[in-house]
């Protein structure tokens, strides 16, 4: 059997390298007398590369090519990606991928096309890099009724917040700090200010609850606003911050979901004792009560042991489908994040801190008001109360300016 790859980065070229390393073992694995790749698309050349005679430049030379069965799409991004992906399930092969974006955005229409070309679209790297998320939230978790998914979805956040936290650096230092170390991009901003974490939920969210989930409807925030004193003031209550993915059933069958920084108690969860560039998935079913999946969640060969899994699943299938799927999603199936009802930690900026505590208190009744850390501040917890409410309510308190307002986990 002969494999492609479209796109020769990080990922495509740990997904050869893991394939050549390991062939006999993957070929016995995936039941086939071998498995061979055949060619690695790339606009670039890469004179030297051990895989240098196996590029090409035209998509047309896999596609015009029967015997090539299954393709890995590690591009990235959603263009050429999708057109790419799209034809080869159209001529019948089998597409594996790594790539968050595609998924989250053209998830639905390209699962669809694999179910009438009699083929498959996995997609387990997409999400958590290297940790198993996917095939057991379909299928080892399919007995359940999942109310709720939660998790660090970022390992480039995760990072600098540990940071942040531990060392009481300010955000900018530990974002330079991530991009030394090779954490974090030169552009960071897919990863601190929720993009990334925003289209793993997505995908999370449409197999957990059956309907595919767009990132514009997930209301999402970064982690740039973020101070040391908010770390500080964390602490005092016991928690720690992490950047927090999280989509939730309403009573009414719709649902919620949002990505942003979250205050995560410390006794309670344990997503808030995961460190460094770790990942921690929460999945919450009515019969398993909370299972979380813990590690890397990104890296070139964590993600190409991923996607060479699925390539290993689809060789094995090669006469059936696996069963990936949703339905198709829409506007009334994403309810506003603002008809959660949660707690908030609120920092702002006061003019006179006991009118400001009185106010706070008519809008908040039972408001826990924390230790401020310098004058013209207040902080303080509220009391479940309505998200976008309270939202509103800060943004109309004269003498009052809301510097950061983060929910307070209960998971």
């Amino acid at each position: 059997m002969d494999l492609a790859i479209l796109g020769y980065g990080v990922v495509g070229s740990g997904t050869a390298r893991l394939l050549e390393k390991n062939r006999a073992r993957i070929a016995e694995r995936a039941m086939q007398a071998s498995l061979r790749l055949k060619y690695i698309l790339d606009i670039r050349e890469f004179p030297g590369d051990p895989f240098e005679a196996l590029v090409v430049r035209d998509i047309g030379a896999i596609l015009g090519d029967p015997d090539v069965a299954v393709v890995a799409e590690t591009i990235g991004g959603l263009h050429p990606a999708f057109e790419y992906a799209l034809a080869c399930l159209r001529a019948g092969k089998s597409v594996v991928s790594s790539n968050k974006e595609l998924v989250a955005v053209k998830g639905y229409e390209l699962l669809q096309a694999a179910k009438e070309n009699n083929a498959n679209f996995l997609f387990e790297a997409s999400v958590g890099g290297g940790i198993p998320v996917i095939r057991p939230l379909s299928q080892c978790l399919a007995a359940n009724e999942i109310s709720e998914v939660a998790g660090i979805l970022n390992g480039t956040t995760n990072f600098i917040l540990t940071r942040m936290i531990e060392d009481a650096m300010p955000f900018d230092r530990a974002l330079r700090m991530a991009q030394e170390r090779g954490y974090a991009e030169r552009d960071p901003g897919a990863d601190v200010e929720g993009h990334d974490a925003c289209r793993k939920l997505c995908i999370l969210a449409a197999l957990a609850f059956g309907r595919h989930v767009y990132p514009e409807q997930v209301r999402t925030e970064g982690i740039a606003g973020l101070t040391p004193e908010d770390a500080a003031y964390a602490d005092k209550l016991g928690c720690n911050i992490k950047l927090l993915g999280r989509g939730k059933r309403l009573p009414d069958g719709r649902i919620t979901a949002a990505v942003g920084p979250m205050l995560v108690p410390r006794a309670k969860s344990l997503l808030a004792c995961v460190s460094d560039v770790y990942n921690a998935i929460l999945i919450r079913g009515d019969a398993v009560d909370d299972v979380v999946f813990y590690g890397k969640g990104a890296g070139q060969f964590p993600t190409a042991s991923a996607v060479v899994a699925d390539i290993i699943d689809c060789a094995r299938h090669m006469d059936k489908r696996r069963f990936f799927e949703w339905e198709q999603g829409g506007p009334e199936f994403v309810a506003p994040a603002e008809e959660d009802v949660v707690k908030l930690y609120v920092r702002a900026d006061c003019e006179d801190s006991l009118a400001a505590q009185k106010a706070i208190l008519r809008a908040f009744p039972g408001a826990a008001f924390l230790e401020t850390q310098g004058a013209g501040e207040i902080a303080f917890v509220t009391m479940p109360t309505r998200d976008g409410g309270a939202r509103e309510a800060l943004g109309h308190m004269p003498g009052i300016e809301a510097r950061m307002i983060m929910r307070v986990a209960e998971f």
